[in-house]
């Protein structure tokens, strides 16, 4: 169920710096496995592949942005060059570093799949537990949430943050091939029914005690181990 996913990039960050059209056509090349939409005027694209693919298109994009940032404010970008070289500088590889260093300390982002998040927060909590050197702050873009992991100062401890970085990512890949999620869908269903789901979704929690469920006002997903997600919406349902 977590094969595939769909974001939606804003590309506007790059406009002063790169002909947009041309960045999505080379974003194309070395992303191949990724569906692109059309450029929208305000720089939006629509992106649709699976989550591997999605997650080192995401974590390019984002710290080639905070790479751009820095030459501004080192005012040394230089702007004799034509977009397309400048693109073809930072071309896309199959492994990336995403550790950023700042005056503050040291940066690190990891991309997940919101429902694994969501997984991880309520079952796996210690996951992000963190010392008091640290700060974690997350970004939800519908299935995409993008987690920040930094050192408070320039004084902590950058191995403590590249620790709790690969924690999160370990927990997260096992999650991916473990989890399954089945939605219950309230379309053609009255007030009455809704509330029916939702109190036997309830009702079946304590015995289904690893799956999560999330209530939304057009549907229900079920996220768990296969046959027990399985189990639990039949039941549900039933």
């Amino acid at each position: 169920v977590f094969s595939s996913v769909t974001a939606v990039l804003n590309l506007s960050v790059f406009q002063d710096q790169f002909v947009l059209q041309d960045l999505i056509q080379e974003l194309e090349r070395k992303s191949a496995a990724l569906s692109f939409g059309p450029l929208q005027s305000n720089g939006h694209v629509s992106v649709r592949g699976s989550f591997p693919e999605m997650q080192l298109l995401r974590d390019f994009l984002l710290l080639k942005a905070k790479s751009l940032s820095e030459k501004d404010k080192g005012g040394k970008s230089r702007s004799h060059q034509r977009p397309k070289r400048r693109l073809q500088q930072h071309q896309l590889g199959t492994k990336m570093n995403d550790s950023v260093h700042d005056a503050d300390g040291e940066k690190h982002v990891v991309v997940l799949d919101t429902d694994i998040y969501h997984y991880m927060k309520s079952f796996s909590p210690r996951t992000f537990l963190t010392s008091d050197d640290v700060v974690i702050s997350d970004v939800v873009d519908g299935d995409i949430t993008t987690v920040c992991i930094e050192s408070a100062g320039s004084g902590s401890d950058a191995g403590w943050v590249l620790r709790v970085k690969e924690r999160i990512e370990h927990q997260s890949s096992e999650l991916h091939s473990a989890l399954r999620k089945e939605r219950i869908c309230f379309e053609g269903h009255g007030r009455s029914e809704k509330q029916r789901y939702k109190r036997a979704c309830e009702s079946l929690k304590p015995r289904y005690p690893r799956v999560l469920i999330i209530p939304y006002d057009t549907h229900i997903d079920v996220i768990g181990n296969s046959s027990q997600v399985f189990e639990f919406v039949k039941e549900a349902s039933s």
